[in-house]
């Protein structure tokens, strides 16, 4: 497949101050980018409890029938990638393919939804922290935001120093993460299939749709499923930085989501049969925890709390990564000021993108403690987030259909893999996004659209300033 015959300014000569750090990501880097974005442990820890709340016994239907779509849109990645190398991903391929408006939209909606997670994030890391050493603080959201803010600023060095070394200490932790998860799933595999558990029996039932409460209750849980897989598009944000980007950035992205989606379903049946409902609602802040308790008990729970806190370390790392680089995309670009769009010139990382954001988000920190407990800022969190991503993957999985409408009929694996699947995957993301709102209260609604909507200011301010991001240079591939 040739390369598009215009190329964006992802592609063309750039001033040495809007060049990040090439080659500094592998192929095999951008694997475990992907799946520490997604964070399996940090996802089902906090997000089970919503998820069952909303699904019951069809949470493992819920996550299947969000995650195949959410692989059709890995498929989408990858090959917008290959037509477009560009740490703005979606944002630029939007803009290109569709129109500038919606791709600035798409780069706000991931800003945005990045930064909200940056609570979600950092409270959790901070509550496992506290976990380990000194349990019975767990619960104190003053405390648990103070760690939290420590951890976050840990990240925010490792990402401001360069690629290279995020890399590094992704590898660490995402290895010892999957690794706790993989000996705990076949421990509680064993389990089970000897009857020592306290729920009910594994059925393949529960992949059907029969358990949900109505079609609300579907799309309420899907909506959370999409939190779940939310953060492995991380490894086209880093497509500037990766070696052989044009390739390893997609298949890193799909590999990624296929890990986990594996992962995540192993993981929400074990739930479901080894506790009772009154368990997983009495454990809504940490369900892993609770369940290593159940598969290990005195050891279980501290080994997966330990995997906990690795992985939402992590993902506040990827989540950082995210942010910054979109960031750095539009400064580039001039939709936003040029300062974003400027690397350090030893790091070659956007320091003042990651700077801001670093900042923007300790605010919000402190405001944090205002909203309630834990598991209350979590919960609204998770669905206003879920929002912002079915917009934004929504709109992408669609630019390839257009992007690449002159070849889907060439072949039956253009027609599955660029037309198809990706096409599906635009349909269900728009329809959750859709039917969603009216079921979400006033405080989620506000939050996933209210942010969204404020990146209109920006967007119609740098327009009437001439950024030649808006004069649109087709994403057309030949």
């Amino acid at each position: 497949m040739s390369r598009p015959l215009a190329e964006a300014s992802a592609t063309a000569d750039r001033e040495p101050e809007h060049k990040l750090q090439a080659g500094a990501i592998s192929a095999a880097g951008a694997v475990v980018m992907a799946v520490a974005g997604s964070a399996p442990a940090y996802s089902i820890a906090a997000t089970t409890a919503a998820l069952v709340a909303a699904a019951g016994l069809a949470s493992p239907a819920a996550l299947l029938w969000c995650g195949l779509p959410m692989i059709g849109i890995a498929w989408a990645f990858s090959y917008l990638g290959k037509a477009d190398v560009n740490a703005g991903a979606a944002y630029s391929w939007v803009g290109r393919a569709l129109h500038p408006a919606l791709g600035f939209l798409c780069g706000w909606a991931l800003v945005v939804s990045a930064t909200i997670f940056m609570v979600a994030g950092s409270l959790p890391a901070g509550a496992m922290t506290l976990a380990l050493f000194s349990p019975e603080n767990s619960g104190n959201v003053a405390l648990a935001t103070g760690i939290g803010a420590v951890w976050f600023l840990v990240m925010v060095a490792c990402v401001m120093l360069g690629a290279q070394l995020t890399a590094r200490a992704q590898w660490i932790m995402s290895t010892i993460e999957v690794l706790i998860l993989v000996v705990f799933a076949l421990i509680a595999i064993v389990k089970a299939s000897t009857g020592a558990h306290a729920g009910p029996s594994f059925s393949w039932d529960w992949f059907a749709f029969n358990h949900f409460q109505g079609m609300g209750g579907f799309v309420a849980a899907a909506l959370i499923a999409a939190f779940y897989y939310w953060g492995w598009d991380v490894s086209a944000n880093l497509s500037e930085e990766t070696d052989n980007a044009h390739k390893s950035s997609g298949l890193g992205g799909i590999l990624g989501v296929v890990i986990v989606f594996l992962l995540f379903e192993v993981f929400t049946i074990g739930i479901n049969v080894m506790m009772t409902g009154d368990q997983i609602a009495a454990n809504s802040d940490n369900v892993l925890g609770a369940l290593g308790e159940v598969i290990w008990p005195g050891l279980g729970g501290k080994i997966l709390i330990i995997a906990v806190m690795l992985s939402t370390i992590a993902t506040l790392e990827t989540t950082l990564i995210q942010v910054t680089r979109s960031l750095f995309a539009m400064g580039r670009d001039k939709t936003l000021p040029a300062a974003f769009g400027r690397a350090h010139k030893k790091w070659q990382t956007p320091a003042f993108a990651t700077a801001i954001v670093a900042l923007v988000s300790l605010v919000l920190f402190i405001g944090s403690n205002f909203l309630g407990s834990v598991g209350d800022i979590l919960s609204d969190a998770i669905s206003s987030i879920g929002l912002q991503i079915a917009f934004y993957y929504c709109l992408a999985a669609l630019a390839v259909v257009v992007a690449y409408r002159k070849l889907i009929f060439k072949s039956w694996k253009n027609f599955i893999f660029i037309g198809l699947w990706p096409g599906l995957g635009a349909v269900f993301m728009g329809w959750i996004f859709v039917v969603s709102i009216p079921e979400l209260g006033p405080v989620v609604v506000s939050i996933g659209l209210g942010t969204l909507a404020l990146g209109l200011i920006p967007m119609f301010i740098y327009w009437r300033k001439g950024s030649p991001y808006f004069k649109r240079i087709p994403l057309n591939v030949s």
